[in-house]
């Protein structure tokens, strides 16, 4: 029926700004200084360097998926086409649970980085989780953001969109001045000698790899939005791999910077990273632009991952894995509206948790994050397979680079999950959270109609 497609409504620069801005996150410019203390300066630049070369060998199966079915869910879709309806759950369960986490993280992070500028909002009332106090104000603060949010994305992917494009911009403008400050003024030597006296450099360079991938997940959703973009699908697959190397290079550089401007073992010992690096090298206003930065990223990515997550619940519901009324759209906005509720109901059901739990959900999100990537590999091959001559817009001369991608993702994916690894999920809490994803998950298969 007509009122129940999708509106082609998203510009080439929206949909580039909701592949890179939803990778840039907040985090990674506060957390740094906790980084580089546990991995060296030259474990968390050097381990993001090589996330974000495994991030591009991924996405080569993703850009040519992309071009073949340019439809809402992405990698629901491959997964379906290339192995039935336990390959669309598989895939699509992994991508959404990878996407919930990080949403979570975001409805806690808001309130944690205003409480940084208004500490009045971290007291009163509280109660403890995972060792951490969760004040009520900030819990009342961090459900209003996310209603914001949620508003802007039920309102339509244009809307959206546009306000993505604002955003990214603001960002690379203030990125661009933390580099050409950080470079001329700081000095190589503060940077150098990366890594602590006597610290195994490539352990630590590979451990960080892990909380990488959840800063560069977000990307995914220029496939799961496809089906709403104005731009060619022709183009969609070069427009994944142009925004991963956006992201990439404005991480590397903003964070190699702030390591240049100050002595990055000092900024190890200080509590907001890059923050506090460029107020300590005399630059106050910088650190506030740094700042700035930390909420517009978290912004960026709010946005997208926002907007991505009801298009995989809308695509599970359409393959009848999920209800079917999560696969209606809304007449006037063009949005799967029950599927935009039922993401704000998810959030919310994890908002509760805090900041004890803010390393439960990068974990979680790292793995289902690396899972995800790595399944699509192999949905590529299954459809090569299937369908030898269905070709799209970009295709792969070989799969040898897409499949080494899959394959480095599912074993780190692997090593999360087997205890006493460097990279293991924290028991009991991350463990429980995981199992229950996936009894959802399996319930919501097991109960859908067998079509």
């Amino acid at each position: 029926m007509a009122e129940n497609r999708f509106k082609h409504s998203i510009s080439t620069a929206g949909l580039i700004a909701l592949g890179s801005g939803g990778v840039i996150g907040s985090s990674w410019i506060y957390t740094n200084s906790q980084f580089f203390k546990q991995y060296g300066a030259g474990g968390e630049i050097f381990g993001l360097l090589a996330a974000s070369i495994l991030a591009v060998f991924v996405s080569l199966s993703f850009a040519e998926l992309s071009t073949i079915y340019p439809k809402a869910g992405g990698e629901v879709v491959y997964g379906y086409e290339a192995f039935g309806k336990k390959g669309g759950l598989f895939a699509g369960w992994a991508l959404l649970g990878s996407y919930l986490s990080a949403l979570a993280f975001y409805v806690t992070a808001s309130s944690f980085l205003l409480s940084e500028i208004f500490p009045k909002i971290a007291t009163g009332p509280a109660y403890s989780f995972a060792g951490a106090k969760v004040h009520y104000s900030e819990l009342i603060l961090g459900v209003l953001i996310t209603l914001f949010i949620f508003a802007i994305n039920y309102l339509g992917a244009e809307l959206t969109s546009n306000v993505q494009i604002v955003l990214l911009a603001l960002l690379i403008i203030l990125g661009l001045v933390l580099v050409v400050v950080g470079f001329s003024q700081g000095k190589a030597s503060n940077f150098s000698s990366s890594f602590y006296k006597g610290q195994a450099k490539m352990p630590a360079v590979f451990r960080f790899v892990l909380p990488a991938m959840t800063f560069l997940t977000g990307w995914e959703s220029i496939g799961v939005m496809a089906e709403e973009v104005k731009t060619p699908a022709h183009k969609i697959g070069k427009i994944i791999i142009l925004s991963i190397g956006i992201a990439a290079t404005y991480y590397i550089l903003v964070l190699l910077s702030s390591a240049w401007i100050f002595p990055w073992k000092e900024t190890a010992q200080m509590q907001m990273g890059s923050i506090d690096s460029f107020k300590a090298a005399g630059f106050p206003k910088l650190g506030t632009a740094a700042f700035v930065i930390a909420f517009l990223g978290l912004g960026t990515s709010f946005l997208a991952l926002f907007s991505a997550a009801p298009r995989l619940i809308y695509s599970l519901a359409e393959k009848e894995i999920l209800p079917k009324y999560f696969a209606k759209i809304h007449p006037k906005y063009g949005t799967p509206s029950g599927a935009v509720v039922l993401t704000l109901v998810l959030v919310l059901g994890l908002d509760w948790m805090g900041k004890g739990a803010l390393t439960y959900f990068l974990d979680i999100g790292g793995f289902l994050t690396a899972l995800a990537w790595g399944i699509n590999a192999f949905n590529l091959a299954a459809v090569r397979k299937k369908y030898p001559d269905l070709v799209g817009g970009f295709r792969n001369k070989h799969l040898t680079l897409p499949i080494i991608g899959g394959v480095i993702a599912i074993m780190i994916a692997l090593a999360t999950v087997i205890p006493g690894t460097s990279v293991s999920l924290v028991w009991p809490y991350e463990y429980v959270v995981l199992g229950i994803w996936i009894v959802i998950g399996l319930v919501s298969y097991f109960s859908s109609k067998n079509k």
